[in-house]
């Protein structure tokens, strides 16, 4: 099952699931936009809400995993999950928000009980990360300092936005001795991403938790390289910045920008991901890599480890993509390489 099958990255990941062969039932609230994209791929669908938990088990029956693409993810995943939990499916999304994964994790022994994968950050959020994270860390294998980073995300699709919206006042996180807290002090630096330095900024990121979980490196940052209009945003001084970030992410505003990127950029574009980790004596292990665009990406990806878990056996309980998969899963994703 693909819910959220409307949205526009649902829908990215339903064309993709098809075009490997698969046929997935598609699910969402809404009835009737559910009904236009499945009669357009040939699929049947499964109109429920997800907070009717008895109907959600029951959509959920006959499936054996489930690619939950509705967020805002810290609002939807839960439901989602329990119903997965109870109705013994496997759990994939495609969330990159912290607290998903530490909530997901804590779920993790109820969901080995009941032989059910939990496996969030199916897409680029964060297999990408997640992976380059395990690459370096087993190259400086007493670790004590992760910094990780991404550019490509240029035009953010309106869920995205959401997301972002949500977080719009809050300082991006870091973690810090094993423990999540704001980030001090400047909120910018360069790093070299394979075609030379550029400026990024500090983000909150899934990696905060899956690469603790997956490398157990006690300090982690994690940057973004911004978009054009995001860039311009972080020029202005702060209370301005605020006040023209909450206008741009309106939804008066987000319904005017294009649903996410076009066609042509999702064949086109390509996003790159850089990772360093730093350990005693100055040791140090660095690893770069491209992707294809990151919409794109996660429609692969989602489809590759839904494909994966169906084939089985699926991991139990909880896992990072890393953890499921290993570190070199990223590059099995179609027009993934490494730089170094």
């Amino acid at each position: 099952m693909i819910y959220g099958a409307y949205g526009f990255t649902g829908r990215l990941i339903a064309e993709e699931a098809v075009a490997r062969g698969l046929r997935p039932v598609l699910a969402g609230r809404d009835a009737v936009r559910l009904a236009e994209v499945a009669d357009r791929l040939g699929l049947s669908h499964r109109a429920v809400a997800l907070d009717d938990a008895a109907g959600l088990r029951g959509a959920l029956e006959g499936c054996g995993a489930v690619i939950h693409a509705a967020g805002p993810f810290a609002e939807t995943s839960a439901a989602m999950a329990e119903a997965c939990i109870a109705s013994r499916t496997h759990y994939l999304d495609i969330t990159g928000e912290p607290a998903v994964f530490a909530a997901l994790r804590a779920a993790g022994p109820r969901a080995v009980a009941a032989g059910v994968a939990l496996l969030p950050g199916c897409g680029f959020d964060v297999v990408p990360t997640d992976c380059l994270a395990a690459m370096v860390a087993a190259r400086c294998p007493e670790a004590e300092r992760l910094t990780l980073a991404f550019a490509g995300i240029d035009t953010p699709s309106r869920g995205t936005l959401r997301t972002a919206a949500r977080n719009l006042d809050a300082a991006p996180l870091v973690r810090r001795a094993g423990r999540l807290e704001p980030r001090s002090g400047r909120l910018s630096t360069r790093l070299d991403f394979g075609d030379g330095p550029r400026r990024v900024i500090a983000t909150t990121w899934g990696d905060l938790e899956t690469a603790w979980d997956s490398t157990g490196i006690p300090d982690i940052e994690v940057f973004m390289a911004p978009a054009p209009a995001t860039a311009a945003l972080m020029r202005l001084p702060g209370p301005l910045r605020r006040i023209a970030a909450r206008l741009a992410l309106s939804e008066r505003a987000l319904a005017r920008l294009p649903e996410g990127p076009d066609a042509a950029t999702r064949r086109t574009a390509r996003a790159r991901l850089f990772a360093r980790a730093e350990g005693p004596g100055g040791a140090v292990a660095e690893a770069r890599l491209e992707v294809c665009e990151p919409y794109a990406f996660t429609a692969r990806s989602a489809v590759e480890i839904a494909r994966r878990v169906l084939a089985g056996p699926a991991p139990r309980g909880y896992r990072t993509p890393s953890q499921a998969f290993g570190k070199g899963l990223v590059l099995d994703i179609p027009g993934s390489r490494l730089l170094e």
